[in-house]
């Protein structure tokens, strides 16, 4: 039996998140009978319970604010130790997404080394880069992969770009790295265009199917909103600019309203969020363009969700998008009036030329980012080391 103790998600079952959508899917759909998931999760307690046939442990950790999540690596790692102590386990990997804890990676490596357990780490993308952090948090970011980087046994990449920028930038090291892609779900959404819940949500918010583009995704100043914002005012579209996110409280939400003016704009519509899964997926189906503006590494989720979904995709133009992208998507660049541009541009597409576009993006997904795909190449990653 092979053990793969999993650190860094919040656990499952899976209330949003990547990498809590990643371990979901992993777990759910499991099909070598030889692998057991042993799954750390943020708790109110200490105990533990099984979902989809892996053992999950609840973690406590208190409320130290940022450094919460290292915290919580840190007290995850301790009592996977433990346990692996405790019952004597044999064929151990210790996988850890994200890079958090690099100043004292090494301490717990030896103590899982001596136990004959070897650990992987997800780099995930360049933490280090995102705006809301501070100077001092991005230092420690850089410092803490540098140093996780160079002690892992192995690093999981989920972009050929990241794992380029590894090889590269941590050469001196020597990392051994492999490419596994991030997954995506292709079946289309259970909710017919008819359903009473697709029908009062276009209602509540004056929404007509293929009239609008979305966005769906962290609200956050480095998946450029701002840029997609002022570019879409800037077009001639009589659609709608769709924005699902959750800006209750967010103060990134007022600054935009001063730089952009965007509610003097009606078709702009920040809606909040939508967590029914098929009504999502419904909502992206059924969306005339989707606008990706993400630059700050890795496969993004909601990307590979819209390619699945959406027809029309419009994508900035960076390494990791291109990457998952290529033909099934129109790119734009973070020059003034490219966006607008290309807005006014797929405007004048033949139905014909979208759909054809929407084929490629599926194919896309289909053929590099099933889940059942990635999951037997984690499922031969683990069964072979």
């Amino acid at each position: 039996m092979k053990n793969i103790f999993i650190i860094g998600s919040k656990g499952i079952p899976a209330k949003y998140g990547g990498f809590e959508t990643f371990v979901e899917y992993l777990t759910a759909r499991k099909v070598n009978k030889n692998i057991m998931y042993h799954v750390s999760c943020l708790g109110e307690d200490n105990s533990e319970f099984y979902h989809n046939k892996a053992r999950c442990f609840n973690v406590k950790v208190p409320k130290v604010g940022s450094a919460r999540a290292v915290l919580y690596d840190i007290l995850s790692l301790q009592e996977s130790i433990r346990y692996i102590k405790e019952n004597r386990l044999k064929n151990c990997i210790v996988y850890i997404l994200a890079c958090r804890i690099g100043p004292v990676f090494s301490y717990f490596k030896n103590q899982l080394e001596k136990l004959g357990a070897q650990v992987f780490v997800n780099p995930d993308g360049h933490e280090w880069k995102r705006s809301k952090w501070n100077y001092w948090v991005k230092r420690y970011w850089k410092i803490s992969e540098k140093l996780m980087v160079k002690n892992a046994d192995l690093l999981i990449c989920d972009s050929i770009g990241i794992e380029n920028y590894i090889q590269t930038d941590y050469s001196a090291f020597e990392p051994k790295t492999t490419f596994i892609a991030y997954g995506a779900d292709i079946t289309p959404s259970i909710l017919s265009n008819e359903d009473k819940k697709l029908i009062d949500w276009y209602e509540k918010h004056q929404i007509q199917s293929k009239e609008y583009y979305l966005v769906v995704g962290r609200f956050v100043p480095e998946n450029n909103y701002e840029l997609m914002i002022k570019e879409f005012m800037n077009s001639s579209s009589t659609k709608d600019f769709i924005l699902i996110a959750n800006v209750e409280e967010n103060a990134f939400y007022e600054q935009l309203k001063q730089t952009t003016n965007f509610e003097k704009d009606q078709r702009i519509k920040f809606v909040g969020t939508v967590y029914d899964q098929e009504l999502l997926k419904r909502i992206r189906e059924n969306a005339f363009g989707y606008f990706h503006g993400h630059e700050v590494g890795g496969t993004n989720p909601s990307l590979l969700e819209a390619l699945a979904s959406t027809n029309l995709n419009l994508l900035l133009d960076v390494v990791f998008n291109k990457e998952v992208g290529k033909n099934g998507a129109v790119y734009f660049s973070k020059e003034t009036d490219s966006l607008s541009n290309l807005i006014n541009e797929v405007e004048n597409y033949t139905p014909s030329q979208i759909e054809n576009l929407g084929k490629a993006a599926k194919e896309r997904i289909r053929k590099e980012y099933s889940w059942e795909k990635i999951i037997n190449e984690y499922e031969t990653l683990f069964s072979k080391n």
